[in-house]
């Protein structure tokens, strides 16, 4: 028998997750609070409501579901896992990308299943991930970058925004990180800019 507070539970629930029904609530309190906590941690949890409940609601998406933004909000409120979705929630908060200009939901979806994967491993370890990741590479134009034509985008913003921070590095350091990510691009790039061209802020983009 476990003897977790109920207003613990809904604490760690609130932090680790997206908070919790009053069901969920008396099944957390049947856990040690130790216990808990590696509940919401257990990788091996990542079960959620089966998509055919979705469908009936929405059949209109039917085809691009799991394309579709809506698809991560709907895994994110029926998740077994609040702290794998929520996680890769924290991580595309911090690595933003966007639709807009990858013009391509398959692409972000992918890397939602990566921050979901490797969310709460090493730093360094998700920094490699993100750097081989389509979407990053096309949102910071890494795909143009080039031995004999250098893009420092990538290089500038993985050193400023997305690990040493504004100060701890030069010039010359962003040179040569952009340097040292030349040919990490994708094989379809030509394809991915003209699926990203023919969106804009214009109407009829």
């Amino acid at each position: 028998m476990g003897n977790t507070d109920r207003k613990l539970a809904a604490h760690l629930a609130r932090r680790a997750g997206f908070g919790a029904t009053p069901d969920e609530l008396d099944f957390y309190e049947s856990f040690v609070y130790e216990d808990l906590v590696d509940h919401f941690l257990d990788p091996r949890v990542v079960d959620h409501v089966a998509d055919d409940l979705i469908y009936r609601r929405h059949p209109n998406i039917h085809a691009q579901l799991t394309h579709n933004p809506m698809y991560w909000a709907y895994r994110m409120l029926t998740t077994n896992s609040p702290m794998r979705e929520k996680i890769a929630l924290f991580w595309h908060g911090i690595f933003a990308t966007a639709e807009p200009k990858i013009n391509n939901f398959g692409a972000i979806n992918n890397q939602i299943n990566m921050f979901r994967d490797r969310g709460l491993g090493k730093f360094d370890e998700i920094l490699v991930e993100l750097s081989k990741d389509p979407e990053m590479i096309v949102w910071l134009d890494n795909q143009t970058n080039h031995k004999n034509e250098i893009n420092e985008n990538y290089g500038r913003e993985i050193l400023e925004l997305f690990s040493m921070g504004v100060g701890n590095y030069t010039e010359q350091d962003v040179k040569e990180c952009a340097r040292a990510f030349t040919g990490w691009t994708i094989e379809n790039s030509e394809y991915m800019a003209l699926m990203g061209a023919k969106d804009s802020i214009w109407p009829y983009g």
